[in-house]
């Protein structure tokens, strides 16, 4: 093989509204902003050793560049430490944010818990704990 993955680089995630995204990804996630592209409505930000990209994509004309749908994955992961229930419901609820049950889920990893959530766009995200 000439080559080995490593790890997730980034993600591109699909935003009807990159005001509201950003504000969830920041405060909510803790993501940093590190780059934009204005002329096509892309905002790469810091999670970790990854990147969550927010590509903005407006309902417009079939010709246009930013014409598609909004929701364009099932969902992606973000492994998170430490992975507490109680203080990860009670940070998410501050942010009205109703994350679903804590299961465990296989992942990079291994088994570990996690739980889903989603952003303002309805975009899934699993937040992951650590294997164990």
């Amino acid at each position: 093989m000439a080559f080995a993955i490593r790890n997730l680089d980034h993600v591109v995630v699909c935003v009807s509204d990159l005001g509201r995204a950003l504000q969830f990804y920041t405060e909510v996630l803790g993501c940093k902003e590190e780059r934009r592209v204005e002329r096509i409505g892309l905002v790469q930000l810091r999670a970790g050793a990854s990147m969550i990209d927010l590509q903005l994509v407006n309902p417009g004309p079939e010709d246009s560049d930013f014409s598609g749908p909004t929701k364009n994955m099932d969902h992606f992961a973000i492994r998170i430490e430490p992975f507490d229930p109680k203080a990860l419901r009670s940070h998410l609820g501050k942010f009205g944010i109703d994350a679903g049950e804590v299961v465990q889920r296989y992942g990079a990893e291994g088994d570990g818990p996690s739980v889903y959530i989603n952003d303002p766009d309805g975009n899934t995200i699993e937040l992951k704990g650590p294997a164990g």
